[in-house]
């Protein structure tokens, strides 16, 4: 079945078939199932479920983020699909989707762990024995924070348009200028990032990726408000910044395969179905006193978050007619946009509440970051022939 020459260039046409149509819970047996609910009757309190409810951004708050961390952790699940050999899970795609339903169902603290979901993937695909003897158990433990400098003042979408210099001085970069949009750099430890090794070089050319410590000398950090106060991204400024060359992914001017790789990895993963069942359980709870056309519409949503979880399914599984990186940008296309209506629905059913409307907001970037809705538009008409 050809789903994705079957999707419509406004994102609409993915409907399924009926038998194709099966459930996470149907798919992974009953001892699976039994070790998740015994887990979550354990290890998940009211007070993180609280936490996990509030939530609006892109995580939970961070005392809630780091308990549930740590019971993840101590029970082998923080990292669903690394490799067990690199202190994964290892699970099947249907059980990852049943974990992140189950906790959705209960509310559990939101993680959107940059290191867990997309750096650390790259270091096991990419990263030298020694890189991911150093990072790999840090990002699991909670040792390194990381968060990622791609955007820049004039290279959002086109991010190929990038100026931040790297000059090579004997076994180090220097790094000068600037990255924006930077999400929870605040926090961060330890940033990847794509900068200029070459400075006669254009677009793709000449790109390296770097690992850096967020602790040396000449790194700024500077916050940038959203409209309702809150505060998840920032501006990075590097002066005359120095860092190891030895600490990149690739090689010198190879960074940009890099980053195509990490983008694409990152597209499949941002806004996955428990997000998406999360976000309508949010609004569930603020639409109880709605009208029967509100009702249907979260019904209506409903069946489409079903949809994409069949969806997401067969693209983890290969069973797509297009090449990863254009079927990861299906995923990312459609998740977020349907991520948009859900928070819409919400704010319709209750416009006066704070939450709802919080929840509206903290969405209008989705189909933004990652790349815009246009851009994956284009890359989709491309893999399917479209002139």
């Amino acid at each position: 079945m050809a789903w994705l020459t079957e999707i419509e260039m406004d994102g609409a046409g993915l409907t399924p078939d009926p038998n194709d149509r099966d459930s996470a819970a149907r798919r992974v047996d009953q001892t699976f199932r039994s070790e998740v609910e015994a887990f979550l009757d354990e290890s998940l309190t009211e007070a993180l479920s609280a936490a996990g409810r509030e939530t609006t951004g892109l995580k939970s708050a961070r005392d809630a983020c780091e308990a549930w961390r740590d019971s993840l952790l101590a029970r082998g699940w923080l990292a669903p699909s690394w490799p067990v050999e690199h202190g994964g899970a290892g699970w099947s795609t249907a059980q990852r989707l049943y974990f992140e339903n189950a906790c959705a169902e209960r509310d559990a603290p939101v993680l959107q762990s940059s290191g867990v979901r997309t750096i650390g993937p790259l270091i096991i695909e990419d990263g030298s024995p020694a890189q991911k003897k150093r990072y790999l158990p840090a990002i699991l433990c909670g040792e390194h924070e990381w968060c990622q400098g791609f955007s820049e003042p004039q290279a959002g979408s086109d991010l190929s348009a990038l100026s931040l210099r790297a000059e090579q001085d004997g076994d180090d970069f220097i790094l000068t200028g600037s990255k924006l949009w930077t999400s929870f750099a605040q926090y961060a430890t330890h940033m990847f990032l794509l900068a200029r090794s070459d400075p006669g070089s254009r677009g793709g050319e000449g790109l390296v990726f770097l690992l850096v410590e967020m602790n040396r000398p000449g790194i700024d950090v500077r916050p940038i408000r959203f409209i309702d106060g809150q505060h998840e991204t920032n501006e990075v400024f590097f002066d005359k910044v120095r860092t190891p060359a030895s600490d990149r992914i690739g090689t010198i001017g190879g960074g940009w395969k890099m980053a195509k790789r990490l983008m694409s990895i990152a597209r499949s993963n941002n806004t996955t179905t428990g997000v998406l069942r999360r976000a309508l359980r949010a609004a569930q709870r603020e639409a109880t006193d709605s009208d029967s056309i509100v009702q249907a519409k979260l019904s209506d949503l409903g069946r489409r978050i079903d949809d994409f979880e069949a969806f997401e399914t067969r693209v983890a599984a290969g069973l797509v007619s297009v090449a990863p990186a254009p079927a990861t940008s299906a995923l990312k296309l459609l998740a977020t946009e349907l991520h948009q209506d859900i928070t819409e629905i919400g704010l319709e059913a209750a416009p006066h509440s704070a939450f709802a409307q919080a929840k509206y907001l903290a969405t209008r970037a989705a189909t933004i970051y990652s790349g815009t809705s246009e851009v994956h538009r284009n890359i989709l008409s491309r893999a399917i022939g479209c002139p």
